[in-house]
């Protein structure tokens, strides 16, 4: 693998990763905006731009993005995340100029139609009501509401129906003003690429851009809280989380290890003592979440109302008792799975091509696999044992969604944790 990285004179970043023995490439431009840098009044809009990219340039119109790329047999789409907003396309070998021109293309020459604004945002607001009306879906931003209550951090990335349907041709274009600068922005390309090319090719597409006008980002903080819907359906949902390492922070991995060794699979923990052991539940997972500056430990699962309690109990039983008897056999499994999951991604183009942007976003360099797999052998059963047994006293937030007006509330949770 061939990894290389330039640097514009406006601060446009490129890195690019040849992957010997493709024919296709993924090749994206992300910018460090999404819903952690809107205001209060904004939430919502970094998204709703994400939508507006698609809807027209002035060399093109959305039906021409659409067909330019799929007349090549190409994909092309988009994110919008907390921390970034992503713009990528995956194509053949000698399409990746026709790529590369029609995302920067979006980015810096949109329209905004207002006809195009008005049917977007009924899609927006379609989008909003199918989230509300899948319960394992929205219980997550429920749940990131109540961790980071009054936060940007904590806002829900589509936004409130509200907002949605209040922004205005100049409110977008006045967060693309502030965001979207070069200095924020990475153009990231793997799999059959050539740097050189891509950097020239960005040079003449974007070397002349100036930096944007963002103001500081707020820093995101624990705290914890409760919410509890009740409302009749089928299942009882369920989503506890602790406050968690950021990106940064020396225990990233070993909470990483522990995610996977208490919910990471059918041989976890949680998994084989509360579905196979009990059959209480279809589903059930654990998973660490890092970001710049915090990070989540969540559990989620989804059952009856009436085995809602003793769910939640063997739960937090599950999580006292991993801080004591985490054996080595688990925290071997769960490196393993750690290591093969990262291994068997990079292996895709599109995963690579996430990779880079995202390492680099995060450290300002793309680390070497070997150095991240280094990191992860290094986690020993006991840096795991300590992490759980700091996770009893972590800041908690709870989110259930159903039949739960019976169930435990947090502070039943964290008097359990820390019996």
């Amino acid at each position: 693998m061939s990894l290389r990285l330039t640097t514009l004179s406006n601060g446009f970043r490129i890195v690019t990763e040849n992957m010997p023995g493709l024919k296709s490439a993924s090749v994206g431009i992300w910018i460090t905006a999404g819903g952690r840098h809107e205001r209060a009044p904004q939430n919502g809009i970094a998204h709703f731009l994400e939508h507006m990219a698609f809807k027209g340039t002035k060399r093109r119109s959305a039906l021409r993005i659409a067909e330019e790329i799929e007349d090549v047999g190409g994909y092309i789409n988009a994110y919008t995340s907390r921390e970034m907003t992503a713009y990528y396309a995956r194509v053949l070998e000698d399409d990746v100029p026709l790529a590369l021109d029609v995302i920067a293309d979006i980015l810096l020459n949109p329209t905004f139609d207002p006809r195009e604004i008005e049917v977007e945002r009924g899609v927006i607001l379609q989008e909003i009501g199918q989230a509300l009306d899948t319960p394992d879906d929205i219980i997550f931003d429920w749940l990131h509401e109540v961790s980071y209550p009054g936060q940007a951090f904590g806002r829900t990335i589509l936004g409130p129906e509200e907002r949605v349907a209040s922004f205005t041709r100049e409110d977008l274009r006045a967060f693309v003003a502030e965001h979207y600068g070069p200095e924020r922005m990475i153009l990231a390309a793997a799999g059959a690429v050539d740097h050189d090319r891509i950097v020239a090719q960005a040079e003449a597409l974007v070397g002349h851009m100036t930096a944007g006008r963002a103001s500081g980002t707020e820093t995101a903080h624990f705290t914890g809280g409760e919410r509890r819907e009740i409302k009749t359906l089928e299942q009882a949902h369920f989503a506890l989380s602790f406050a968690a390492p950021a990106y940064r922070d020396a225990d990233v991995y070993a909470a990483q290890v522990y995610a996977m060794a208490m919910g990471g699979g059918m041989s976890s923990r949680l998994f084989q003592k509360i579905r196979e052991e009990r059959g209480l539940c279809y589903t059930i997972f654990a998973q660490a979440g890092a970001y710049e500056d915090t990070g989540q430990m969540t559990i989620y699962s989804g059952t009856s109302a009436a085995d809602l309690g003793d769910l939640t109990g063997l739960t937090i039983d599950e999580l006292r008792r991993a801080a004591d008897d985490m054996t080595e056999a688990e925290v071997a499994r769960a490196r393993a799975q750690m290591k093969a999951g990262m291994l068997m991604g990079l292996e895709n183009p599109s995963s690579r091509c996430e990779r880079l942007a995202r390492l680099l976003a995060v450290w300002g360099r793309v680390p070497d696999v070997d150095e991240v797999v280094a990191q992860i052998d290094a986690v020993t059963t006991r840096d795991v044992r300590a992490y759980g047994g700091r996770l009893l006293t972590a800041p908690a937030a709870l989110a259930m969604y159903g039949q739960v007006g019976d169930a435990p509330d947090l502070a039943d949770i964290t008097r359990r944790l820390a019996a």
